[in-house]
């Protein structure tokens, strides 16, 4: 029964009638991480008030707020060129911009990211 049942599955993944996932490594398939959440009141002092100033469109206080992110390594949904918006989120003891961003979408959705990128978490409960 077991012999069957495998020669069905084998037949029916060689006829796309079954989706196999490829292998790890496998070229072409780039699977993008899943996003967690983060309720806004959890962030930091300093993400809550540059997702403030976010909402209310400014001051900013770098000079790099507010540039396009390219998500060039596909961690964030795709979108259009210019969708996201990247914006720097102080790190207390940090003399340069440090690792923290939030990213803005063109639709109001807000990402947090504590490692320069690397991981993401959508930030719920924005007003």
């Amino acid at each position: 029964m077991r012999a069957r049942t495998s020669v069905l599955l084998l037949l029916a993944a060689a006829l796309g009638l079954l989706a196999v996932p490829a292998p790890a490594g496998a070229r072409g398939h780039r699977a993008r991480p899943e996003i967690g959440a983060v309720e806004l009141s959890r962030l930091p002092p300093e993400a809550r008030l540059t997702v403030e100033l976010v909402r209310r469109g400014g001051p900013f206080p770098y000079r790099r707020d507010g540039v396009p992110f390219e998500n060039r390594e596909g961690r964030l949904p795709r979108q259009g060129r210019g969708y996201y918006r990247e914006y720097t989120v102080p790190t207390p003891g940090r003399r340069d911009r440090g690792p923290r961003r939030i990213v803005a979408g063109a639709n109001g959705e807000i990402y947090y990211s504590d490692d320069h990128y690397r991981s993401f978490r959508r930030v719920e409960g924005v007003p």
